[in-house]
């Protein structure tokens, strides 16, 4: 790392700094946007740590990369000014508020919430407000991630065609990212070849298997078998490798696993979690404590959190300064681009399932309708917070 950008990091304690970012995390409420900037303002703008430069820069790299910006950003904080361990307590430390406050919200669901009219009201109308919330992460993110490019639109397009008839998406991801790398290498019609002889097996697959008979479990029934700890973790790892974008983009993943696969919780009871971690102070998607605590216990809670916060740890802990280089070389760089409009088609065709299961009847329409309006509107930092709560309460007096 050059040292030429450091500019005023303090020599804190342990103890200090593990502090300062466990504020954070107490005050992380409005979604990536304005953590960043809270954590740019103080640590940037006042303090000076690194120059206005080496922030924009370090920040580039986690855009591209996977894992939530705003959390990545404070393991880096902690990394320049204490080394590793300074990092792994920065991360902590941010992360700590909302995940004890997921943890709670868990047990007191599992506890009280299946049962209780009062609370299935609540999150029956909160789930067409995440709805919502997912058809504006769809329109954010794929404003950044897909600009006025035709290769990344078509990818968009391909990917989420592919993931509607059930193609494994790591191979879809794979795919995505090399067509877009090809092509940006000049390589057009090798990337074209490789797109529509992928269309083409997925569409035999599609024909010669009947897609009705692998259609998602969206149901209300789950599997009696519990997932093992190891399952939660790898799962949560998977996921954590692959949220290029931010937390959203970690839906379609855990929702396969957690929903279509493992069958440990319906959908119902995964746009819950969602809807329950868009009240917190934390990255979006601590919603996995949710799914780790539905599948299994305190402890799965626990494993499924490991595994998908680990990427976020390593990269900077293993090696901030070999990503550097790696995402300034095109090709990676196209390549990740590829995955990311990949990944916006995942996005959408999961909505589309959640939509279908969810904006059912008059009420939840309503609901879908007001939220999606007030999110495109609102740049205030309690939106989601307050669109979510506002939902509840449309539940309670309407939908009980």
């Amino acid at each position: 790392m050059s040292e030429d950008f450091i500019t005023n990091i303090p020599r804190e304690s342990y103890v200090k700094l593990f502090l300062r970012f466990l504020r954070f995390g107490f005050l992380a409420w409005g979604g990536p946007v304005v953590q960043i900037a809270m954590i740019r303002q103080e640590l940037v703008d006042d303090e000076k740590w690194i120059t206005s430069e080496r922030f924009n820069r370090v920040l580039a790299v986690y855009q591209v990369l996977p894992g939530p910006e705003a959390h990545e950003l404070c393991v880096y904080f902690g990394m320049i000014a204490r080394g590793r361990i300074g990092a792994l307590l920065a991360g902590l430390g941010f992360m700590m508020p909302g995940f004890m406050l997921m943890f709670a919200l868990s047990w007191f669901y599992v506890t009280f919430g299946i049962t209780s009219i009062i609370f299935q009201s609540i999150f029956m109308g909160m789930q067409p407000a995440v709805a919502a919330l997912i058809v504006r992460a769809i329109h954010r993110i794929g404003g950044h991630a897909l600009h006025n490019d035709s290769w990344l639109w078509g990818i968009a397009f391909f990917a989420g065609f592919a993931q509607l008839i059930h193609i494994n998406f790591l191979i879809t991801l794979l795919i995505a990212g090399l067509i877009y790398a090809f092509s940006q290498r000049g390589y057009a019609r090798l990337a074209i070849t490789l797109g529509v002889g992928f269309a083409l097996l997925s569409g035999f697959y599609a024909s010669a298997f009947s897609i009705s008979s692998n259609a998602p479990v969206l149901t209300t029934t789950v599997s009696t078998t519990a997932p093992s700890l190891l399952t939660l973790f790898f799962s949560g790892l998977r996921s954590g490798l692959l949220t290029f974008g931010g937390a959203y983009t970690a839906i379609p993943f855990i929702q396969h696993d957690a929903v279509e696969v493992g069958r440990w919780m319906t959908n119902a009871q995964f746009l819950d979690g969602l809807a329950l971690s868009g009240l917190l102070p934390a990255p979006l998607i601590i919603f996995s404590t949710f799914v780790g605590y539905i599948g299994g216990g305190p402890w799965g809670a626990i494993a499924l959190t490991v595994g998908i916060f680990t990427p976020a740890f390593a990269f900077t802990m293993i090696g901030h300064d070999y990503l550097e280089r790696l995402v300034e070389n095109t090709s990676a760089h196209a390549f990740l681009n590829g995955v990311t409009a990949g990944v916006v088609g995942l996005i959408a065709s999961t909505a589309l399932s959640i939509l279908n299961n969810t904006i059912i009847g008059l009420n939840a329409w309503i609901v879908f309708s007001l939220a999606l309006i007030v999110l495109f509107r609102s740049k205030a930092k309690w939106t989601i917070a307050a669109v979510v709560l506002c939902a509840g309460l449309f539940g309670y007096l309407f939908m009980s």
